[in-house]
């Protein structure tokens, strides 16, 4: 392992997707690397995703929930993790979603937080730095 990660929801939508085999690759190997980290948001956005935008079955779902926990630490969200998130929100104009995550990746004393949906490179709090994992650069780099 190579440090402590926390995955955002897309990387697992690529895991899952038949249509970008390219970032498929890039997004298993990076699951494979680090020691990964998730909330029940991740699972919740997934599953979402996975229903509405990928046609799959409650029961492949299931199963996806299955394998993505069995190499993640999932965390459950709490009132203070909220109210935290709202204030990332304010200071970093990120999406409130985005806050979440970065507020669980904070507090579970990440590294990293794995996504396409953030600034690259961006440090929070001197400790968590945000990566896309599918720019070459990093691809070559993170992985």
């Amino acid at each position: 392992m190579n440090g402590k990660a926390f995955i955002d929801t897309n990387i697992f939508i690529y895991l899952y997707s038949v249509d970008e085999l390219a970032k498929q690759i890039i997004a298993q190997k990076a699951v494979n690397k680090y020691e990964n980290v998730i909330s029940t948001q991740v699972l919740n956005e997934f599953s979402s995703i996975c229903i509405k935008k990928l046609n799959k079955k409650s029961e492949e779902v299931e199963l996806a929930i299955d394998e993505i926990t069995e190499h993640c630490v999932v965390l459950t969200l709490r009132k203070e993790d909220i109210k935290q998130a709202l204030g990332f929100h304010k200071k970093l104009g990120y999406n409130y979603y985005d806050c979440l995550m970065i507020v669980s990746a904070l507090n579970s004393d990440c590294d990293y937080l794995l996504t396409e949906d953030m600034a690259d490179g961006q440090t929070i709090e001197g400790k968590l730095t945000i990566v896309n994992i599918f720019l070459k650069a990093n691809t070559e780099k993170y992985l």
